[in-house]
């Protein structure tokens, strides 16, 4: 299992943006797949963005709708999350993670093995 040291969450305006960025320890993300996940209360957790491992490949779930942008900097070992034009259906406990068996996007959150702890994002009306 990789560990992942997390940042970025927080509350900001409906409407604004936000950045989440995760870097794992001690592992280099550029060999594998990341991700971004999102639960919100009473929901399950579900994806938010995939990234392969060299960014080209991604996926997004059908609420983004082009509104996110996930994107990883290999050389500083950094996936991130910018979201733009945020709703107030985005609050919620968003993790980071790391399917290390794969190298193109994957949307099952069976399929990723290491977990950050979560950050909580609060999008104010």
């Amino acid at each position: 299992q990789v560990q992942m040291a997390e940042s970025g969450g927080g509350l900001v305006q409906a409407g604004g943006s936000l950045t989440l960025s995760c870097r794992p320890i001690g592992s280099m993300i550029s060999r594998y797949t990341m991700g971004w996940f999102r639960q919100a209360p009473g929901k399950e957790r579900e994806l938010v963005a995939s990234s392969g491992w060299r960014g080209e490949h991604t996926v997004y779930a059908d609420f983004v709708e082009g509104r996110f942008t996930i994107s990883r900097d290999n050389a500083k070992n950094m996936i991130s999350l910018q979201m733009n034009s945020l709703k107030s259906e985005a609050s919620g406990v968003y993790y980071c993670a790391a399917a290390t068996a794969y190298r193109n996007a994957v949307m099952g959150a069976s399929n990723y093995d290491s977990w950050g702890q979560g950050m909580q994002v609060t999008v104010s009306p």
